[in-house]
């Protein structure tokens, strides 16, 4: 039974910080590459960024370099997402998803999880 629970989220003035967490169960995670997918109000689904197997390798959408971490730690299962100096634009439901192969930057999910809501605003 493959599951993804995300938690994290919540209301954060911008300029914040959210870490945000996901635990896996249910497959070999150090195995995949992982990816944390976002989708604002009234649009469409935004990858963020993914980290492969082993965790040597991390990529970022543009507009959140310098500003999110994406980490994990194998040993539990647990995928991360850091979240510094939060924009309104960063608003949203984040999911946390397993590709469905391992380092080949496809943007192509198996499971997601239940999603945490990320609201920015004063």
């Amino acid at each position: 039974q493959v599951q993804l629970v995300e938690s994290g989220g919540g209301l954060v003035q911008p300029g914040g910080s959210l870490r945000l967490s996901c635990t896996a169960s249910g497959f070999t995670f150090r195995q995949y590459t992982m990816s944390w997918v976002r989708q604002g109000p009234g649009k469409g689904l935004e990858w963020v960024s993914d980290i492969k197997s082993g965790g040597e390798t991390t990529t970022y959408i543009d507009s959140v370099k310098g500003r999110f971490t994406i980490t994990r730690d194998d040993p539990t299962n647990t995928l991360y997402l850091q979240m510094n100096s939060l924009k309104p634009e960063d608003t949203g439901v984040y999911f946390c998803a397993k590709d469905l192969y391992d380092g080949a930057g496809l943007g192509e999910y198996d499971f997601w999880g239940q999603g945490t809501q990320v609201t920015v605003s004063s």
